[in-house]
């Protein structure tokens, strides 16, 4: 079990979890009340949209891509709703343009997954501050490549055809890199 040091979180420890992947958020969240947060966590765009219409929270974690739809539009209806929210945007997909429209609608930052609670709750304190401090322990660029790799050749059911032609990618070269083990 991680040992977590006291943090301030301020009067409202409300926390909304947005992502779509369960292990994760079950692993996030567990991490999170351990920080001091009253999470909730929540599985798609719909659900999110309806519970921060009633109760915006303090803090989010919202994933960029979720299986009905885009989280930044739960991100602009925190910030309508909410103005003192601070929300961070995680996503496997990172791309400068989406990075911007994040922070432009309201996010304080933007990470890319798989991201580690200490850095998350960095990011989501960073508010007083200019910029969150650099991660500890962060990937290597090999692993980041990797980690996106894997996640496209998921999303395309394995197939590695369709995988290299959307990596824009020769086949054989796919093949051997999902041969190899992750680097580290």
């Amino acid at each position: 079990m991680e040992l977590v040091d006291k943090i301030d979180i301020g009067t409202d420890p409300s926390l909304l979890i947005l992502d779509d992947d369960e292990p994760f958020t079950r692993t996030l969240s567990r991490a999170m009340e351990r920080r001091g947060f009253n999470v909730k966590t929540l599985l798609n765009v719909q659900a999110g949209l309806n519970h921060v219409k009633n109760d915006p929270p303090a803090y989010a974690i919202i994933d960029l891509r979720l299986s009905d739809g885009n989280g930044l539009d739960v991100v602009e209806k925190i910030r309508k709703n909410r103005l003192d929210s601070s929300i961070v945007v995680l996503t496997g997909y990172g791309a400068i343009a989406t990075a911007v429209a994040a922070i432009k609608i309201g996010a304080v930052d933007y990470l890319a997954k798989p991201a580690d609670a200490k850095d998350i709750t960095a990011a989501l304190l960073s508010i007083n501050r200019s910029k969150p401090p650099p991660p500890e322990n962060p990937m290597s660029a090999d692993r980041v490549r990797w980690e996106h790799i894997q996640r496209v050749f998921e999303l395309c059911d394995r197939n590695v055809s369709e995988t290299a032609r959307r990596l824009s990618m020769h086949r054989r070269t796919l093949q051997r890199i999902l041969a190899k083990r992750s680097p580290r």
